[in-house]
């Protein structure tokens, strides 16, 4: 189902189609995604997480101190971004997923260690370790691992099988598969609609 020439056609910009065809699909294989209608919604949602199929880590390079404070709770004020954008990605990330989603307090590290990853963003420890636990990889002591295809990819069917988003492929719930995947903002919506009906155009049913 899932073929680098398929997923080229989907993704104008994917980085080695070859590599990731092979992995998603060995992927898939193990998983409910076992209908044209579920490959689409699935590879809907993950154009827009892995940005076309470009990226397998949220990207934390922030240069706006209001888009940062707007973003992110945790973050007080446009000076205290101001600051955190000078002391890089991985300070921004310890701060506002410090104390959340299983992880530790800022100095923790565990912000940046747990980071969204992958074709589906994994975020947090608890999440590292829970997914961990179904695919049978260390991903709280290994979180790199997330973040290479193979590893992606068995991550992200793990992630969509265990929030139920097949059954609501079946019948074309995109809202309640992002809410699924990207939690109660939804953002991206409109994106997704459209890379998932692209995606129905070239998986039909």
């Amino acid at each position: 189902m899932i073929t680098a020439d398929k997923l080229r056609q989907f993704a104008l910009h994917i980085k080695d189609a070859e590599t990731q065809a092979a992995v998603l699909e060995a992927a898939r294989q193990a998983s409910t995604v076992n209908t044209p209608r579920r490959v689409a919604h699935f590879l809907g949602q993950v154009f827009v997480e892995s940005a076309g199929f470009t990226v397998m880590e949220e990207n934390l390079n922030y240069k706006n101190p209001e888009r940062l404070d707007a973003v992110f709770s945790a973050v007080k004020g446009t000076e205290d971004a101001k600051a955190l954008i000078a002391k890089g990605p991985q300070a921004i990330a310890n701060r506002v997923y410090s104390n959340r989603l299983g992880n530790g307090d800022e100095a923790s590290g565990d912000g940046w260690r747990y980071r969204g990853s992958g074709y589906m963003q994994l975020t947090g420890r608890t999440n590292y370790q829970r997914i961990g636990n179904k695919v049978g990889l260390d991903l709280v002591n290994n979180p790199d691992q997330v973040r290479e295809p193979a590893g992606a990819a068995r991550v992200a069917f793990a992630y969509w099988d265990a929030t139920g988003c097949s059954a609501l492929a079946d019948v074309g719930d995109l809202e309640g598969i992002t809410q699924n995947i990207n939690g109660p903002a939804m953002l991206g919506l409109a994106e997704r609609r459209a890379a998932t009906l692209r995606a129905l155009d070239i998986w039909p049913e």
